[in-house]
């Protein structure tokens, strides 16, 4: 596994257990394992070898979540299948496989199969029968069942937007509000757990923690140039920025030009993703916004906080703000 874009968050997680529930063929020592491991060092993370069998695999994790009692459950393809039943806990689905059964038929997943990671037994090899794929089909009925206010603020979905191996977007949707698309495929790399794993699980740390970061605003025509693409280094500073702060983007609100506010939330999902999801305001009067600090080409409109005038002689460039706020250490 690479770590070159592995980053370590000693003070998120710090002192909580984060439980992961592997993929199908797969074990506690998957990859991912060690990348949230890697990612909070001061966090306690829990996994363990699934049984085949579903209804076992089931009856195992509910066991451990009631001894362990875990702050954090992440799941995985049909470990996110599974982690949506176990009700309770704060849980992130990552590619989940809400239909196991059908994927399994519709991949060639019958016959002989291999373990993609070691497994404590030993074990290296498996058969995948009818009767299993029928097993899957089975437990699959008992999700989303019995959903309540409270349970769906508990869930958050991650779907890879090149995910060509299962694509539950809208099924999930159809029950819990919080769905993100992230950029990747379908297996997590490094690169999609920073950046699309990663501020979801800032989110929910900063809720149990009852932590209030500053809140700086960013205005869409700052993000990108004349041309629709990025600015050189806005992405390298937005990544920055949401390890201390609470971004927020801000576009116009034509209200009668929709077409407008399509192309301005797909560019937003286009270039900064999941850390952008919920985080961005539609609005005439940015002025009224409360906040702490806001980066705009009209500084001088009323905004309460600190203004920063962005391709001013001060602030030309997105390196010259991220110096700015390097220097402010999270304040």
């Amino acid at each position: 596994m690479e770590n070159q874009y592995i980053k370590q968050f000693p003070d998120l997680m710090k002192d909580k257990k984060i439980m992961y529930v592997h993929g199908f063929g797969s074990s506690a020592q998957s990859g991912t394992v060690r990348r949230i491991a890697l990612t909070f060092p001061q966090a306690k993370v829990i996994a363990y070898d699934l049984p085949l069998h579903p209804e076992e695999a089931m009856a195992l994790l509910r066991e451990k979540t009631d001894a362990e009692k875990p702050d954090l459950i992440i799941g995985t393809s049909m470990g996110g299948m599974y982690a949506e039943m176990l009700r309770g806990y704060d849980r992130i689905l990552v590619n989940p496989a809400f239909e196991m059964g059908e994927t399994m038929a519709s991949h060639g997943m019958v016959g002989k199969q291999t373990f993609q990671n070691p497994r404590q037994d030993g074990v290296q090899e498996f058969i995948v029968t009818k009767a299993l794929v029928k097993e899957y089909k089975e437990i699959t009925y008992h999700c989303f069942q019995d959903i309540t206010p409270e349970e769906q603020g508990h869930v958050f979905g991650l779907f890879g937007d090149k995910d060509s191996v299962v694509n539950t977007y809208d099924l999930f949707r159809s029950h819990y509000p919080q769905a993100i698309h992230f950029h990747g495929e379908h297996r997590m790399t490094d690169e999609s757990f920073m950046n699309g794993v990663l501020p979801v699980i800032r989110w929910i740390d900063d809720r149990q923690e009852q932590r209030e970061r500053p809140i700086v605003y960013l205005d869409l025509d700052t993000l990108r140039d004349n041309y629709g693409k990025d600015r050189p280094s806005m992405r390298k500073t937005y990544r920055s920025l949401i390890e201390n702060y609470n971004v927020y983007i801000i576009s116009p609100a034509p209200t009668n030009e929709p077409e407008l506010l399509r192309e301005a939330s797909a560019w937003i999902e286009a270039y900064l993703s999941t850390p952008a999801w919920n985080h961005v305001v539609y609005t005439q009067q940015p002025r009224l916004l409360y906040g702490d600090y806001r980066i705009s080409k009209t500084p001088d409109d009323g905004f309460m906080g600190t203004s920063l005038a962005f391709d001013s002689d001060e602030f030309k460039t997105w390196e010259e703000i991220l110096t700015y706020f390097e220097r402010l250490g999270g304040q």
